[in-house]
C-alpha cells in the first residue's frame, strides 16, 4: 500500500450536525445571529431599498426630529439619517469583516509556521508578535491609519494588521498542541511532506478556535473603525459610516440628540450580536462539550 493510499484519521471532533444542534439550543447565539443577519441584509439591500439618497441635502430640513417623512430625523445639512444609517451599515460591516480577513490571512500562516516548525522560526515570529502585542490594539490602529492616510481602505488595513498578532499567537498555540497528536505522527511516518501535513492534518483541526476568534474580533474591528472614523481617519465625508456620523453628532448633542442615538445604538447592537454569536460558536465547536 502506497503512502498516497494511506489515510490517517484525526482525533474525533464535533461533526457539523452536532455543532448545529448545540448552536440551535443556544438562544443568545441565535439572537446574535439574527441581529447580524438583519444589519447585513440592510447593508446588502441598500441599493434596492426605496429610501432617500444618503448624500442629498436640503437646507429647509436641517436637524429635523424623527417624523413620518424622516424616520430617524435629518442631520446638520438636511440629509436623511435613516438612509445614511442603512448605507453606513455597508461601511461599518465591511470594515469589520475585511479587517478580520486581513488579520486571519496574515496571522494564521505565520502562527502555523511558528507552531509547527518551532526552533528559530518560532523564536523570530514569537518575538515580533510579542513586541506588537505590547502596544494597545487601538493605539496601534490609530498610528497605522495616520501613517497610511485617512480613508476607509487604509483604516481596514490598519485594523487588520493591528489584529494580526492575536491570530498568530492563537494559531501557534493550537498548532503546537496538534502537531504532537498520533495522527500527525502517523502522517510523518508514511513520508508526507511538511506542507501536506500542515494543510491536511494540522490546519483543519485548528480551524474551529480560529473561527470563534474571528467572529469575536469582528466586533472589536467595528468599534475600531467607528473610532477611526470618529477621529477622521476612516470613512471620509460625505460617504456615511456610523463612526463618522457620531463624529458629526457630537457637535449637536443638545440641539439634535437623535443624531448620536441611532449610530450609537447600531454599533452597540452589532457588537453585542457578534459577541453572542462568537460565544455560541465557541460552545458549539468545542469537541469537549456534549
Amino acid at each position: 500500500m502506497s503512502a498516497a493510499d494511506t489515510t490517517i484519521t484525526p482525533v474525533a471532533t464535533r461533526t457539523p450536525s452536532r455543532a448545529w444542534r448545540k448552536f440551535k439550543r443556544n438562544r443568545a447565539a441565535l439572537a446574535g445571529f439574527i441581529i447580524i443577519a438583519f444589519f447585513a441584509a440592510l447593508a446588502l439591500l441598500a441599493p434596492l431599498l426605496p429610501i432617500a439618497d444618503p448624500l442629498a441635502t436640503s437646507w429647509t430640513a436641517i436637524r429635523l426630529p424623527p417624523s413620518a417623512e424622516h424616520w430617524m430625523g435629518t442631520d446638520e445639512i438636511g440629509r436623511d439619517v435613516f438612509s445614511r444609517m442603512v448605507w453606513g451599515a455597508q461601511a461599518s460591516l465591511m470594515a469589520g469583516i475585511i479587517s478580520v480577513a486581513i488579520a486571519v490571512l496574515t496571522g494564521v500562516p505565520l502562527g502555523l509556521l511558528a507552531g509547527y516548525f518551532g526552533g528559530w522560526v518560532d523564536l523570530v515570529i514569537s518575538r515580533v508578535t510579542e513586541a506588537l502585542l505590547a502596544m494597545p490594539f487601538l493605539i496601534m490602529a490609530i498610528a497605522l491609519a495616520a501613517f497610511l492616510g485617512p480613508s476607509l481602505t487604509n483604516a481596514m488595513i490598519a485594523i487588520g494588521l493591528s489584529a494580526m498578532p492575536i491570530f498568530i499567537r492563537l494559531t501557534r498555540g493550537q498548532a503546537m498542541a496538534v502537531k504532537t497528536e498520533d495522527y500527525v505522527e502517523g502522517a510523518r511516518s508514511i513520508g508526507l511532506s511538511h506542507t501536506e501535513i500542515m494543510g491536511r492534518y494540522v490546519l483543519p483541526n485548528i480551524i474551529p478556535p480560529i473561527i470563534v476568534q474571528a467572529t469575536l474580533t469582528v466586533a472589536t474591528a467595528i468599534i475600531a473603525e467607528a473610532s477611526l472614523s470618529f477621529l477622521g481617519l476612516g470613512q471620509q465625508a460625505p460617504a456615511p459610516s456610523w463612526g463618522s456620523m457620531l463624529n458629526t453628532a457630537k457637535n449637536f448633542l443638545s440641539q439634535a440628540p437623535w443624531l448620536a442615538l441611532w449610530p450609537g445604538a447600531a454599533i452597540f447592537l452589532v457588537v453585542i450580536g457578534f459577541n453572542m454569536l462568537g460565544d455560541g460558536l465557541r460552545d458549539a465547536l468545542d469537541p469537549r462539550e456534549n
